[in-house]
């Protein structure tokens, strides 16, 4: 009779074992899986960290699976490869987050027309492919006010990727920061040609400190030129992330991006059905981009000036590029009162009137 019963249980035991393990299987099959593909390493303490926070963020507050490659070149053929793979996996929403995915990105989001693409950066869209970005040079033009205000020896210098409109905008939105409360003041521009190169970058804000330079800012994926600056005994603003860890004592403030909103309401979106394809460039309202907390090595002036200049921002009663605005020359590029549009911002190509250095 024990036997018996015990045998009866056992039956009962694996049949129920054998339906929650069916269930398991079913709601990992509908699951939605989430990839994402970075330009350099995901633990980089820059970009592609800041973009990895986020994706920690979706899963945290979704009901979603995500994967991630890093490190994967702005070559078409590397990126194809990184989104089928992606795809093979069982990916249907794919982030590709640097300007140099792009051409790869499109032509992946016209052979997969089920999968929906976003892709940082860029502009190319299609009916399933989006295109992101931030305002950052909102919080830029706050940056160059710290940095105008804490300089003593008028020369700040800029560690700059790639001389590309996106990086050129940040600079002259850096540099109109910076005229803003310090007229004498000069920007020199230091390229370096590439996104992630620790050492590359540490290197140009060495060359710059040499020539005088007492803050220096970046536009680069790793804190190497904050570094730079801290053991010279200068002064840094970081980019991406709040960096205050890997350069103490030099760091100021940083512009810094918050993706994990953006990537939990796109996501959501496709889980409802209500996603549409658009091409999104949120400001610091979205709280996609703002102004790392400064640090107590900032002015109080400088302070209570980026305070009042950011609720400005946040109110829509002052935009960064509104004129006059001289180029280089002295050219009059932006009329007294005028701003300059969307698309002109986005075709930048030329540098404003306080930076020393050339494109291309």
């Amino acid at each position: 009779m024990f036997r018996k019963v015990c045998a009866i249980a056992l039956v009962f035991i694996m049949i129920f074992m054998m339906l929650t393990t069916g269930c398991t299987q079913k709601e990992s099959e509908d699951q939605i899986k989430v990839g994402f593909v970075y330009v350099g390493p995901a633990e980089d303490k820059g970009w592609s960290y800041a973009h990895d926070q986020g994706r920690l963020y979706l899963e945290e507050k979704l009901d979603v699976t995500t994967i991630y490659q890093e490190s994967v070149k702005e070559e078409d053929a590397a990126v194809e490869a990184s989104i089928r793979n992606m795809i093979d996996q069982g990916c249907s929403i794919i982030f590709t987050t640097s300007f140099g995915f792009m051409s790869a990105t499109k032509k992946m989001a016209l052979e997969f027309p089920d999968v929906k693409f976003l892709h940082c950066s860029g502009y190319e869209m299609a009916d399933n492919m989006s295109n992101y970005f931030g305002r950052m040079y909102q919080p830029r033009y706050l940056s160059g006010i710290v940095a105008g205000m804490k300089t003593e020896s008028n020369k700040v210098g800029y560690v700059a990727a790639y001389d590309i409109p996106e990086v050129i905008r940040g600079i002259n939105a850096f540099t109109l920061g910076v005229l803003s409360v310090n007229p004498e003041a000069e920007v020199f521009v230091r390229w370096t040609n590439t996104w992630y190169d620790p050492a590359k970058e540490k290197d140009a804000a060495l060359s710059l400190l040499d020539e005088g330079c007492d803050v220096i800012a970046q536009h680069q994926d790793t804190p190497g030129p904050q570094i730079a600056a801290q053991e010279r005994g200068k002064w840094a603003i970081g980019y991406h992330i709040d960096s205050r860890e890997s350069a103490p004592e030099a760091f100021l403030t940083a512009p810094v991006w918050d993706f994990g909103p953006y990537y939990v309401e796109q996501v959501q979106n496709v889980m409802n059905g209500t996603w549409k394809a658009e091409s999104y460039w949120g400001g610091m309202e979205t709280g996609l981009v703002g102004l790392a907390e400064m640090k107590d090595n900032v002015p109080a002036e400088a302070k209570a000036k980026v305070d009042e200049v950011t609720q400005q921002i946040i109110d829509g009663k002052f935009d960064v590029f509104t004129g006059p605005i001289y180029d280089q020359d002295g050219n009059l590029k932006v009329k007294e009162g005028e701003r300059m549009t969307d698309q002109e911002m986005l075709e930048f190509l030329w540098f404003v009137k306080g930076v020393v250095g050339k494109i291309g």
